[in-house]
């Protein structure tokens, strides 16, 4: 998850929502400073550091997805790597406290989003990321600046009030800020907790302090240390293979599926008459036309034409150039939204079914019920390390990329995690 995340986010500070976001941050200015990712001589207050980078794991829909839906590593990871860089030399975390902090995280969104029902299926309201996310960035920083139960409370309640940002801003340049903040503001509110600033102190109990985000929360004690199990311990996350939302990786791979048999039957696109999706009923994700590289992102009908015409979707599927020719243009006329009601909008439980009719009147389907990268099916070692090289090879040196791939590896060997930052930075070209 570390290595996965850091390869998104190195691709993704090529984006242009990365480059307004530090054109923005850039403006404040501290002596206690972290890096941004990329970007050597780019250096910012830890929070901002912890937006612009959160903001860059999240520009293109790439970064991991976890169930209950939300996207656990983004929030989590910038806010641990700034405040880390940001601390005195002589008291750097290690590896080992990197992993722990990490993972308490990740924990902490895994358990509340698991005293809801709701909160299983695919959003409708809030974007969990800006919900749960930041509390785990709260709670990971918390753990990281070795701060009190009594403390790490208080930050919990603070980021409770930080938290929150509607759906509405799926499939825009402002989504991958819902990420960014929630790093960025578990680590302040992590940071005020330390400066004494008090919240409700039940805020985790009521209905109206964590519960307001979800209608059917119902908390309920923790087992304890004896018994207790670890989310992570019984469930993996989805590795995306491409960048756009989790459920255009089933349409994805059905569609890719489906070019195949129709190659296999000697069968051209141009003789396609309907093309036909049956998909859940998630009305954020259903863009007939899409008209821009985020909205693509966000559409099956543009995933499942982009597989039926080049045979796989990758990074390049989702440029200008790509979005808007005209044989796409011309397949998406023809797709129509099927909603079975045995298709449930939840990752764990939907599929995702393409068939097409040609005018000869033929007719063939593929469907797919667990894409390659989903936590029943995750990668293999090789292709998670291919897609990470890939990524971070568009920033890196390859030897700053073998560097990250070795820190990580050995991460809960490390006595200074900061050697990971130092990583991330572009060196410059001597003169």
């Amino acid at each position: 998850m570390i290595l996965d995340t850091l390869g998104v986010g190195l691709l993704g500070t090529n984006t242009g929502v990365f480059k307004k976001i530090v054109q923005y941050s850039n403006v404040y200015n501290s002596k206690k400073t972290s890096r941004v990712w990329g970007n050597s001589n780019i250096s910012l207050l830890p929070q901002y550091a912890a937006f612009v980078n959160g903001v860059a794991v999240h520009s293109m829909d790439f970064d991991d997805t976890w169930y209950p839906a939300t996207h656990p590593s983004g929030a989590v990871l910038p806010a641990l790597l700034a405040l880390a860089e940001a601390a005195p030399e002589k008291s750097k975390p290690s590896g080992m406290d990197l992993l722990l902090a990490f993972n308490v995280g990740i924990e902490m969104q895994g358990r509340l989003m698991r005293f809801s029902k709701e909160a299983s299926n695919i959003p409708k309201r809030f974007h969990p990321p800006a919900v749960v996310g930041t509390m785990g960035s709260a709670a990971a920083t918390s753990k990281l600046l070795h701060m009190g139960s009594a403390q790490c409370r208080e930050a919990l309640a603070i980021a409770a009030s930080y938290s929150g940002a509607p759906m509405a801003n799926a499939a825009t340049q402002t989504k991958p800020l819902h990420i960014g903040n929630a790093a960025r503001r578990g680590l302040e509110a992590s940071y005020l907790a330390l400066l004494g600033l008090e919240g409700n102190k039940s805020i985790l109990d009521m209905k109206s302090g964590f519960g307001a985000f979800y209608s059917d929360y119902t908390p309920d004690m923790l087992p304890g240390l004896d018994s207790y199990r670890w989310v992570l311990e019984d469930q993996d996350v989805a590795i995306k293979r491409f960048p756009a939302h989790l459920g255009m990786h089933w349409v994805g791979d059905a569609a890719t599926a489906l070019r195949m048999k129709m190659l296999e039957k000697n069968l051209p696109l141009a003789k396609i008459k309907k093309v036909v999706l049956k998909v859940p009923d998630a009305r954020y994700v259903n863009r007939p036309f899409p008209a821009s590289e985020h909205e693509a992102r966000h559409s099956f009908q543009f995933n499942a034409c982009t597989a039926l015409v080049d045979g796989s979707i990758s990074e390049e599927s989702f440029s200008d150039l790509k979005l808007h020719r005209q044989e796409i243009q011309d397949l998406l006329e023809k797709v129509q939204i099927e909603n079975p009601h045995d298709n449930h909008s939840n990752f764990d439980t939907m599929y995702c079914e393409v068939g097409v009719e040609m005018y000869t009147g033929e007719a063939i389907s593929e469907r797919c019920n667990t894409f390659y990268g989903h936590w029943r099916d995750p990668l293999s070692q090789y292709d998670l390390l291919k897609k990470f090289k890939a990524n971070a090879s568009t920033v890196l040196s390859m030897e700053a990329v073998q560097g990250i791939i070795d820190t990580v590896d050995n991460l809960e060997n490390v006595t200074d995690c900061t050697v990971l930052t130092s990583y991330l930075q572009v060196k410059e070209k001597p003169n």
